[in-house]
């Protein structure tokens, strides 16, 4: 939109002479006239000044009418062409018939004192000498007559009648850039960038200094320009009827024109811009950038508004700012009410406006409550018109509308200004606004969270602190927020309102990894927002961020159980599983062991791996789960603790152990009792519980094996009872179990191989046959170790018995039987076939002394016998078995026996013989080495000398160090060794000679 950006003032006017040239020097006007004079006008304030020139060096055109101070006829033969005034140098240059000085508008390069000036086809260059001529450089011809030309960098930049070139300056080659006009002549014009303005009729190019043409644009004036100059942020075209005045900045609006019929010449002042007509002279000065600034954007051209707010000086900063928040607040306002929701958000950002006052325009946004008052300078001034910033304080409550700006629409249009604030467009531009404020929202906030962190922590007691010590409220995940948390409570209306913004244009992924992050989401207000629009994947996550997990691992449990449903579900239920609440649940193992233990029986038995590993990994102590099993899921104790032994065998406790089989035992009694009661029961028949019982039994020893067999039946589950007595190491009573109950040999002779191969594995070796030996005893005599059986089990089990086994003595046993019974007390009496309190007579009890009186009848287990001593050859003592058989025993039979044992002795007795040869020679060798160690010889000579005291040997007694070569006084030996700490060991042995 036009605008004044120059005010026109007539300077001179009726000049008696036709005006040709016209040029400024400090406050005056020199005109060259086409008499070939020269008339200098000056200020009608300063006409008596005669002062010398250089002292208007700093002056500047006035803003009045101008006289005639002075006028120089014949100055020129002809009328002048041009003019130009070089104040560095002092020198006037003006082009006529020849060039005084001086010649050609713009052709003069200051800084490297060159000189170029045209005529016909040819371009010459001259250097200036230092005093006040020129000294002819180089000279280029050119392929037509030179319209236009001036300085680009290193080279000319030249306008010929149909083209535009550039002469290098060094060589003189030439490179087109592009044809010139048809209807005007061509037209160069410098920019203070460095960079070219090539005319092309009403058309104006933009080239770089090497002719290459800058895609930013085109001038368009309005008729082909005779002369342009440049003055930021503007470019002046004369034209033949009026002067057009347009902004250096794209798209180049027509800023002004300037009605001035007939003018001639048009010039650069250092404050001005002069136009010269036939016989007046008029300036142009500059309206100042604050009015031009106020003019632009009432008008409502914001763009230029803001391009002159940069051009303010830099001591004006704080104006400069100013102005710039109140005109990018009226151009987001313009835009946003226009539909340009995107621009306006860009301008409300750069105004630094709060982002309440933005969130205002949004009214259906439901915002936290704040007790927080803003920075007034947080809202900007629009020109003093604070009616533009009606939202001066964010306190905002669920129940309270947000003030409405005044440059909104009236009451009656509120519903469909709604509807329109509301739409994708506006959100989206929304949206893209509160992205760009988080991040520095956001630091603040995380900085004023660790700063109270960290207070808090160093118990800061200063008088300052306490008097500023400020009331908190609580927050779950954050600490605790002081109420006048401004940086935090900014957060959090951010935050809320960005969540909403995102869940109404539908992008829910994008408002999940909000949630994800670090976020601060007012709970109650998106809690409420997400449960309505069934976002459950943002609400879990809204409760995780903020610690709420009871919400959380209900919401979750709920999701869980409406998956199982064949209702249509959302694709987060479809998605969900039991072990969702377990991966849930696995960072609050350390932080809260209750809660996992509470929500984790809801999927215990859907998952119960994953649930226990959740328990192993997380570290809750493993007695605190079981006890809580034991109160809420019973039914998943056993399964549990099985399951913990099967991870890690080394973590469960001996308690947990004895539980575990406890749980077991109860569910097989409960078993045997129903088939007992169904006439059912048999002895071989295995539920998988008593599968279970019967390994851990045998697997594992925290245990209680007393308790656990007074619980047993007296005519049943004989298995476990004799692995019961074997933990008790009544070995005698579990293999009569298992021969002559259960009879089964396999298992009596597999306790007999674990019996032996825990001792063993204890180094007890010499007693660790003894075992395969009391079952020999019980294959030889069977119905010694059944009769009373059951009597002996109950003394066994009762209160007063229940400690370290009663060991019986081989004395109280009477031998009337046969030759084999008397063979039986004798291997009784031997102390070598005992195991630690596991002998075969280890369960006898004073009153098993008749017991062999009824023994002479019993049949003996002959064929087990033997196939015992033929699988075990190794492992039995083969004096002692043989010892126990009974005469009618038949050699033949003990060949499988007899045969491998006597290889073994033999084998042993030659390897004992090898190693013993080995030993003797091995002896020998280590006495010869001996020997020849011994002979060591030490020569003292007369400059030995001890490395003691550094004194020499003489005749004294010395000692030797086992080195061989150390040699020292006896004496000094003596002391050095009595000197010693005694901690530090013995000393070094030494030879004395």
């Amino acid at each position: 939109m036009v605008h004044s950006a120059y005010d026109s003032l007539e300077l001179i006017s009726d000049c008696p002479t036709k005006i040709e040239a016209i040029e400024s020097y400090g406050p005056k006007l020199l005109l060259g006239c086409s008499d070939g004079s020269l008339k200098i006008y000056a200020p009608d304030s300063s006409s008596s000044d005669r002062s010398p020139p250089s002292d208007y060096h700093a002056h500047k055109l006035h803003q009045e009418p101008y006289t005639l101070e002075r006028n120089l006829s014949g100055f020129s033969k002809k009328p002048l062409v041009s003019m130009e005034v070089l104040e560095s140098r002092e020198l006037l240059l003006s082009l006529s018939e020849s060039i005084a000085f001086h010649g050609l508008p713009n052709s003069w390069d200051d800084r490297r004192g060159f000189l170029c000036f045209a005529r016909q086809k040819r371009v010459c260059i001259f250097r200036h000498d230092g005093g006040r001529g020129f000294v002819e450089v180089k000279e280029f011809g050119v392929p037509d007559v030179v319209k236009s030309m001036s300085w680009c960098g290193e080279n000319i930049c030249i306008g010929i009648r149909r083209e535009y070139m550039i002469l290098n300056s060094t060589n003189g080659a030439l490179s087109e850039v592009f044809p010139s006009g048809r209807l005007a002549p061509p037209l160069v014009v410098s920019l203070p960038s460095g960079e070219l303005l090539l005319g092309k009729d009403n058309i104006g190019v933009f080239v770089d200094q090497n002719g290459k043409l800058l895609q930013e644009g085109r001038v368009c004036w309005s008729e082909a320009p005779n002369v342009v100059v440049i003055q930021k942020p503007y470019a002046i075209a004369l034209l033949p009827r009026y002067v057009e005045v347009r902004s250096l900045r794209a798209p180049y609006p027509l800023i002004q024109t300037v009605v001035l019929r007939n003018a001639r010449r048009i010039l650069q002042s250092n404050n001005s811009v002069i136009v010269a007509l036939e016989n007046a002279v008029y300036g142009l000065f500059p309206v100042p950038l604050g009015a031009q600034i106020v003019q632009l954007t009432a008008s409502g051209d914001f763009e230029e508004a803001l391009a002159l707010c940069k051009l303010l000086p830099p001591e004006e900063a704080s104006l400069r700012a100013a102005k710039e928040g109140s005109i990018h607040m009226r151009y987001a306002h313009h835009l946003f009410d226009n539909g340009a929701y995107e621009d306006a958000m860009e301008h409300f950002l750069a105004s630094q406006v709060d982002i309440t006052y933005v969130l205002s325009l949004y009214p259906s946004i439901v915002l936290p409550k704040t007790t927080m008052v803003l920075e007034p300078e947080k809202l900007m001034d629009i020109s003093g018109d604070s009616s533009y910033l009606s939202r001066g304080s964010s306190g905002i409550s669920d129940d309270m509308e947000p003030s409405t700006p005044l440059h909104l629409l009236e009451s009656e249009e509120s519903a469909a200004l709604e509807s329109k604030k509301m739409s994708h467009n506006t959100l989206m531009a929304l949206i893209k606004f509160l992205q760009k404020k988080r991040y520095g929202i956001i630091e603040k906030a995380t900085a004023e969270g660790t700063e109270e962190v960290v207070l808090d922590a160093v118990g800061n007691n200063f008088a300052s602190y306490e008097s500023n010590n400020r009331f908190k409220k609580s927050n779950k995940g954050r600490g605790s927020i002081p109420v006048t948390s401004g940086a935090r409570e900014m957060a959090a209306i951010l935050d809320t309102a960005l969540l909403q913004a995102l869940l109404l244009t539908g992008q829910a992924s994008a408002a999940l990894e909000l949630l994800k992050g670090l976020n601060y989401c007012d709970v109650k207000i998106c809690e409420e927002i997400l449960q309505k629009n069934n976002h459950h994947a943002a609400l879990l996550e809204l409760y995780r961020c903020n610690s709420m997990h009871h919400e959380a691992l209900k919401l979750l449990h709920q999701l869980v159980e409406d998956s199982k449903s064949n209702q249509v579900q959302t694709e987060l239920i479809q998605k969900l599983k039991p072990e969702s609440i377990v991966e849930y649940l696995k960072p609050l193992c350390g932080t809260d062991p209750m809660l996992v233990l509470e929500y984790s029986m809801l999927v215990l038995e859907s998952c119960p791996t994953q649930t226990i590993e959740l328990f192993l990994n997380g570290n809750i102590p493993a007695d605190l789960v079981n006890s809580y099993l034991k109160q809420h899921a019973p039914n998943m104790q056993a399964t549990y603790l099985e399951l913990m032994l099967a991870m890690d065998e080394n973590g469960i406790s001996g308690n947990l152990q004895n539980e575990m089989v406890h749980i077991y035992l109860s569910e097989v009694l409960d078993w045997h009792a129903d088939l007992s009661a169904q006439q059912k029961w048999n002895e071989q028949t295995y539920s998988s519980t008593r599968k279970k019982l019967l390994s851990a039994l045998e697997s594992i020893s925290g245990y209680n094996p007393e308790a656990l067999l007074r619980r047993l039946p007296t005519d049943a589950l004989y298995e476990e009872r004799a692995i019961l007595l074997g933990k008790m190491n009544q070995h005698e009573l579990a293999l009569s179990l298992y021969v002559h109950k259960l009879h089964v040999p396999e298992l009596a002779l597999s306790h007999c191989d674990r019996v032996y191969e825990s001792l063993v594995h204890q180094q007890s070796l010499r007693s660790s046959g003894n075992i395969y030996l009391t079952l020999l005893q019980i294959y030889l005599n069977p119905r010694r170790t059944t009769k009373n059986f059951e009597k002996r089990i109950t003394n066994l089990v009762s209160p007063q018995n229940i400690g370290t086994p009663k060991v019986g003595s081989a004395n109280t046993v009477k031998s009337k039987g046969g030759r084999g019974n008397k063979k039986i007390a004798a291997i009784e009496v031997a102390d070598d076939i005992r195991v630690g309190q596991s002998s075969a007579d280890s369960s006898r009890s004073d009153g098993d002394a008749d017991e062999s009186s009824e023994e002479g009848g019993s049949t003996i287990m002959l064929d087990e016998v033997l196939d015992l001593l033929s699988r075990k050859w190794d492992r039995i003592n083969g004096a002692q078995a043989l010892k126990l058989l009974p005469r009618e025993t038949k050699l033949q039979n003990l060949l499988p026996f007899m045969g491998p044992l006597l290889r073994k002795s033999s084998e042993a007795y030659r390897n004992l013989s090898v190693i013993k040869s080995l030993r003797q020679s091995e002896n020998l060798q280590v006495k010869d080495e001996l020997y020849e160690q011994r002979k060591g010889v030490v020569k003292i000579t007369s400059d030995s000398m001890c490395s003691l005291c550094r004194k020499k040997i003489g005749t004294s007694v010395f000692a030797v160090y086992p080195n061989g070569k150390t040699i020292v006084h006896f004496v000094c030996f003596r002391d050095s060794q009595s000197m010693k700490t005694v901690g530090r060991g013995s000393p070094l042995p030494l030879r004395k000679l």
